[in-house]
């Protein structure tokens, strides 16, 4: 059913090349021990994921103590998403604003080199 274009790429029978959807590389190794891994090293997450699980724990107990485990284990999960998902929230968004800010300081720098050596000139000339 499908065919070689002629340029090495697979087509299916009766449609055109361009139509077909890109195929997306995952950034994997393989080993799932392994890319877990490395999941803590993205910014952020080892902060956020260790608040959502111990929010989770703590709200889950109580749930299960007073509602029956099945409530509590609900409880517990929709606790780690929210406190999860809002911590890494306000951490990227920390990190962003660090970010806009040095890049300010950065396109600031060679504007206040440039106004010390009009400075440096004036006062040199004037004496």
């Amino acid at each position: 059913m499908s065919s070689d274009s002629g340029d090495g790429t697979q087509v299916a029978s009766g449609q055109p090349s361009e139509s077909r959807r890109p195929v997306y590389r995952v950034e994997s190794t393989g080993n799932f021990w392994q890319d877990t891994r490395e999941a803590f090293k993205m910014p952020c997450a080892r902060n956020s994921l260790m608040s959502g699980i111990a929010s989770g724990v703590g709200v889950g107990v109580i749930r299960v103590m007073s509602a029956g485990f099945l409530v509590g284990s609900h409880w517990a999960v929709g606790t780690f998403m929210v406190v999860s998902l809002g911590t890494w929230t306000v951490c990227q968004r920390n990190i962003e604003a660090e970010r806009r800010k040095l890049q300010k300081v950065v396109e600031e720098m060679p504007k206040r080199f440039i106004k010390q050596k009009e400075k440096a000139i004036d006062e040199s000339g004037g004496s």
